[in-house]
């Protein structure tokens, strides 16, 4: 019994001194992205394309609106054929600009994918590169991580790696 648990303190000690050697390294990847200038350019040229969808949706919604308007007022004038006529032009208006709106959604998700994905990568690599060559055996997202010295904090080597101030 005595060689069991002399055994089990041996490699639980042998555990605990294996993980000790461990090189950990942490980095706020947030902050990285935010840092990065290609990735500022990348969220104003989205910001940009956004904003002329959102224009697009404008004008044709106050395009609906003047519609709209013109059926309430004109309505009691018009024949029940030209009713119908305006009345399915509404509807069908009604649902362009809700196909509008979904496909814009559709179109700025993809174009934030277009824009970002080679940033990200780029990121991720000067991540790997200074993890491999500061001899790093781990290196969390500062989200995940509960605690941890500055100065295992790669942010300013990875900053240097990609040529930010």
């Amino acid at each position: 019994m005595k060689k069991i648990v002399f055994l089990l303190a041996l490699g639980i000690t042998i555990g605990f001194s294996a993980q000790a050697q461990k090189k950990l390294g942490y980095i706020n990847s947030q902050e990285l992205l935010e840092k990065m200038p290609e990735a500022r350019k990348a969220d104003t040229a989205l910001q940009q394309y956004q904003k002329s969808l959102e224009d697009q949706f404008r004008t044709m919604a106050t395009d609906a609106q003047a519609k709209f308007k013109e059926y309430e007022e004109k309505e009691k004038t018009w024949t029940d054929a030209v009713k119908e006529v305006k009345t399915k032009e509404l509807q069908d208006l009604q649902n362009r600009i809700q196909e509008f709106q979904q496909g814009a959604e559709e179109k700025v998700a993809k174009k934030r994918q277009e824009l970002f994905k080679p940033i990200l990568d780029k990121a991720q690599k000067a991540i790997k590169d200074v993890g491999v060559e500061g001899g790093y055996d781990y290196i969390y997202d500062g989200g995940s991580l509960l605690y941890a010295k500055d100065t295992e904090n790669i942010l300013s080597a990875v900053k240097a790696k990609l040529g930010i101030k």
